[in-house]
C-alpha cells in the first residue's frame, strides 16, 4: 500500500490584506509545505501573469525561498462572476476593476470568464494542473422556490452554466488543467444532487471535478464523506474548513437569519480546522481510500479565533491525520501459519 503522505498547504483568500511575501514567511514558519494561491491582491495577478514574465517569476522566487511548494491556485471570485445574476454592487466589492470595467452585468460575466482562461493559461506556466474556484449561478437566487419557479427556469440556469462554462473548459483541456469546483451556496452546484446535476449539464467532462470543503457541507446536512466516496473519481482538490452546530434550540435555523458570524443566535458558524464538528478521521481515511494524493489545504474562516493562532493550529491538526499507511494488510500475517 502506498504510504506517501499528502502535502498540507495553506489557502491565503483570507490574507490577501498582507502582502504575498509575508504569507509566505507566515506559512513556513508554521511548518506548512505549500501555498494555495489565491488570484487577489497582489498574490497572483493572472492579467499581469499572462503578459509579464518577471513578475510570474517573482511569485515562484518567493516560494522558493520560504522552502514552498506550489499545488495549486484558486479564482473563486472572478468564478462567481461567470454566472451570477443578478451582477451587482457584491460583484464589484470582490472583483478586479479590470472585470467590473463600466459595471455593465454582461460585461462582467464575460471579462470574468476571461480571466478564467487566463488562470489556465497562467496554472501551466508555474507548472500548475488544478485551478479551485466558484462557477456563480443564474438560479441560486430562486433557492427558496417561492414564489413559484418553473422547471424551464431550473434547467435554463444549468444550459446557462454549460454555455459560459464550456468555453473556459475548453481553455483549461488545452493547457491540461483541471478546474476543482468548490461546492458551495451560491453556486450552481452546492450539494449533493446539484452536483450531480451540474456534471451531468456539461456531460461529465473530466476537466471539471469537485473542490471538497465539508464546512458547507455540514450545516446543509449533506454526507461530507459519503460525498467523498460517491464523486471519487472528481475529488481534484480538498480544503479543510471547520464548521461548528449548535444544538438545535428552536430559534436558530440553518439560513442563519442574517445574523454575523460569531453571533451565538447563530445555529452554525465555520470555526478554524479541528475545532467544528466534520468527522476529519472517517473523512480522511475514506480520502486515502480512494486514493486522493493531492494536497490538504487549510481554509481558515473563524469569528473566534485569531487567524494565526487557527493557522498555526490547524498545520498541527491535520498533520495528526495524515498517518502512514500499512505496507501490507494488516491480516497477512495470519497467512504465515499456512
Amino acid at each position: 500500500m502506498n504510504t506517501q503522505t499528502n502535502p498540507v498547504t495553506l489557502f491565503t483568500g483570507q490574507w490577501c490584506d498582507l502582502p504575498f511575501e509575508e504569507v509566505a514567511r507566515l506559512a513556513a514558519a508554521w511548518g506548512y509545505d505549500g501555498l494555495e494561491i489565491a488570484c487577489s491582491a497582489d498574490h497572483l495577478d493572472v492579467w499581469r501573469a499572462a503578459e509579464d514574465s518577471a513578475y510570474l517569476a517573482s511569485r515562484r522566487e518567493i516560494l522558493d525561498r520560504h522552502g514552498l511548494k506550489l499545488y495549486a491556485i484558486s479564482n473563486h471570485l472572478a468564478g462567481q462572476a461567470v454566472c451570477d445574476d443578478p451582477i451587482d454592487f457584491r460583484h464589484q466589492g470582490i472583483v478586479r476593476a479590470k472585470v467590473w470595467g463600466d459595471g455593465d452585468a454582461e460585461g462582467v460575466r464575460q471579462r470574468a470568464a476571461e480571466e478564467l482562461k487566463l488562470t489556465a493559461q497562467v496554472a501551466r506556466k508555474l507548472g500548475v494542473d488544478t485551478v479551485v474556484g466558484f462557477t456563480g449561478s443564474k438560479i441560486w437566487q430562486y433557492v427558496a422556490m417561492f414564489p413559484p419557479v418553473p422547471d424551464l427556469v431550473i434547467d435554463a440556469g444549468y444550459e446557462d452554466f454549460a454555455a459560459r462554462w464550456n468555453p473556459v473548459l475548453d481553455v483549461f483541456d488545452s493547457e491540461g488543467v483541471r478546474f476543482a469546483h468548490e461546492v458551495h451556496p451560491g453556486e450552481i452546484a452546492y450539494d449533493y444532487w446539484t452536483s450531480v446535476r451540474t456534471l451531468e449539464a456539461i456531460d461529465r467532462r473530466s476537466a471539471f471535478g469537485f473542490n471538497w470543503d465539508p464546512s458547507h457541507m455540514m450545516w446543509q446536512n449533506v454526507d461530507p464523506v459519503g460525498f467523498l466516496w460517491d464523486f471519487r473519481d472528481r475529488i481534484y482538490h480538498v480544503d479543510c474548513k471547520d464548521t461548528r452546530v449548535r444544538p438545535a434550540n428552536g430559534r436558530a435555523g440553518v439560513l442563519g437569519s442574517h445574523l454575523a458570524w460569531g453571533d451565538p443566535r447563530r445555529g452554525w458558524d465555520f470555526v478554524s480546522t479541528g475545532q467544528g464538528d466534520v468527522p476529519w478521521e472517517d473523512a480522511f481515511r475514506t480520502l486515502r481510500a480512494i486514493g486522493y494524493a493531492g494536497p490538504i489545504s487549510i481554509e481558515w474562516e473563524d469569528a473566534g479565533m485569531e487567524r494565526t493562532e487557527g493557522a498555526a493550529r490547524a498545520v498541527a491538526f491535520v498533520r495528526s491525520l495524515l498517518w502512514p499507511l500499512p505496507k501490507q494488510r494488516f491480516d497477512a500475517a495470519f497467512a504465515q501459519n499456512r
